[in-house]
């Protein structure tokens, strides 16, 4: 009788439930990868329990039963995780998909892709590569009012304007100006979309059922698709798949799509591309120095806010140079000490979500609140919520910095040439910049902030494709709202004001069309019809007599 050797690991089984010709295709992919694996169609021949199950769905189920489907095969071969691979062009939305029970989703895979992803799962991680799916539409068949078809057309419109100047814009034009046309007449439409929202109502009126946290107000198109591998799902597992969809982000080529004016859009694209890549990785020092020290709760967030200073003046350093100087004033000065001085990067931003979920998530794995449910941290939703978190911060950090660099610049015409836009190096249209950004940010003070934190709207920015989008949050927002200066709150009361007197008004406007249309056809229609008669009549009796 021979001996098993405890030394040698048994083959991973992979159970595969596919159509006959679908089947066949898939065992050659899994065999050609040569990993020692063995794929087993039916439930008869395996040797104990499988170590995958891979589903190739055929057709396209109803949603509710291939939810039901799934929770029965997790049921059937627990604790073996599940790799869906979905057909091109099926109907499932994006939302539904990321709340399926899996822990593996691809569409259309190949055989590489396919094999890489059977691998990650045999290691524990997960895997989730989907296209972009059908969003369903977030107003139904019935009969619209009149505020939410003047929404609902007006941002269609809107929409439909802004695609076409983007399209414009890939590839920027040769002249300059029709450049500077189509960027003005994008920010001209996001003004026109923030005005319509603000007359006819908060987002909800137009898409009733939206989600918490969506993108900016637009027309329903299909979602983005998605793409996560996560090969570990501890928290240095979470950061790493996190820094490469950041990295990745953070390296794409600087595109003019970013619908609102901001400083970071001054910057060259080298320097953008550097500034971002190094806030990434002050972000991790900071991470594995907070992961060390252990901190959790108001500690934690104070430590944060503590740092936040030295991680911004890290950043810049690594930007600008450590060892670059440039003449000022007859001298070389070093530019990256000479920015660190000149610059206050001591700044709170108080639009920023409170840190503490985040980084507890990144440090120590708990799970994370995404739109009212607690999610482990590898699940897709809260890994994308995570990386939206991300962004947001990201983008804000450097927003800030590069305010700072404008403002040395505007006093040292030598380094323009090194950090800024070509466009940037006339000192009119540097100062002009920086004129619409000091009245951008008194605007944004003064009105657009106190309206987002009374209709608990929290803007998060998120680099999509070299630009910049903006995201809103929902979430409570009472405290920062007791906190607003007496002009802010003037612009809340009159909010109010306006909700409490709109069904008023609209009664009021109702009642007087009531009243108009009744003298119309009642008291000047009859007068109308009474002169006309009188005529006719006369006139048959001159006929008549002649």
């Amino acid at each position: 009788m021979t001996r098993r050797d405890p030394t040698v690991q048994p083959q991973p089984q992979l159970l595969v439930f596919a159509e006959p010709l679908q089947r066949d295709g898939l065992l050659v992919w899994l065999a050609a990868a040569d990993q020692g694996w063995t794929a087993l169609t039916s439930a008869e021949e395996l040797k104990g329990a499988p170590q995958l199950v891979l589903w190739s769905l055929k057709g396209s189920p109803a949603p509710q039963q291939l939810s039901a489907e799934l929770a029965q095969l997790q049921e059937r071969w627990q604790p073996a995780p599940l790799l869906l691979l979905l057909p091109q062009g099926h109907p499932y939305s994006t939302d539904f998909l990321l709340q399926l029970p899996l822990q593996g989703l691809l569409e259309e895979p190949d055989a590489a892709g396919l094999q890489q992803a059977v691998a990650t799962l045999l290691g524990g991680g997960r895997v989730v590569e989907i296209g972009a799916g059908q969003a369903p539409l977030g107003v139904d068949d019935g009969a619209l009012g009149l505020g939410q078809w003047l929404l609902i057309s007006g941002l269609q419109q809107i929409d439909a304007e802004i695609r076409v100047c983007r399209r414009l814009l890939d590839p920027p034009p040769a002249a300059w100006l029709a450049e500077l046309l189509l960027l003005g007449r994008l920010r001209e439409l996001a003004a026109a979309r923030q005005m319509l929202l603000w007359l006819w109502g908060p987002m909800g009126v137009a898409w009733p059922g939206s989600a918490a946290s969506s993108p900016e107000p637009t027309a329903p198109a299909p979602t983005r698709g998605v793409a996560i591998t996560l090969r570990q799902r501890t928290a240095d597992g979470l950061w790493q798949a996190l820094r490469e969809r950041l990295n990745q982000s953070a390296e794409a080529p600087a595109a003019q799509g970013s619908a609102q004016l901001l400083a970071l859009d001054g910057l060259q694209a080298d320097r953008r591309r550097d500034l971002l890549l190094a806030l990434v990785e002050q972000f991790e020092q900071l991470r594995q120095r907070l992961q060390q020290d252990g901190l959790g709760g108001e500690v934690l967030l104070r430590r944060w806010q503590d740092l936040q200073p030295e991680l911004r003046r890290q950043a810049l350093r690594r930007m600008a140079g450590t060892y670059v100087q440039l003449p000022w004033q007859g001298n070389l000065r070093p530019v990256a000490s000479t920015l660190m001085e000149a610059s206050e990067l001591s700044i709170l931003d108080g639009d920023l979500p409170d840190p503490v979920p985040m980084l507890g998530t990144l440090i120590q794995a708990r799970p994370l609140l995404v739109e009212g449910r607690l999610l482990a941290p590898d699940e897709p939703q809260a890994l994308l919520y995570l990386e939206l978190l991300l962004h947001n911060w990201l983008v804000r950090s450097a927003e800030l910095i590069s305010a700072e660099v404008l403002a040395v610049c505007a006093d040292w015409p030598e380094l323009r040439r090194y950090l800024l836009r070509p466009e940037l190096l006339a000192t009119r249209s540097l100062e002009r910049l920086r004129n619409q950004l000091n009245a951008r940010q008194r605007w944004s003070t003064w009105f657009e902030r106190p309206i987002q934190v009374y209709e608990s709207r929290r803007p998060l920015y998120r680099l999509e494709q070299g630009a910049i989008e903006t995201v809103d949050l929902l979430e409570p927002r009472d405290q920062e709202m007791r906190q607003l200066g007496w002009l802010q709150q003037a612009v809340t009361l009159a909010l109010e004001s306006r909700d409490a007197l709109a069904p008023q008004v609209r009664s009021l406007v109702r009642g007087l069309g009531s009243l108009l249309v009744m003298l119309l056809t009642q008291v000047v229609g009859r007068a109308i019809g009474l002169i006309g008669r009188g005529i006719v009549q006369g006139m048959g009796r001159s006929v008549g007599r002649g």
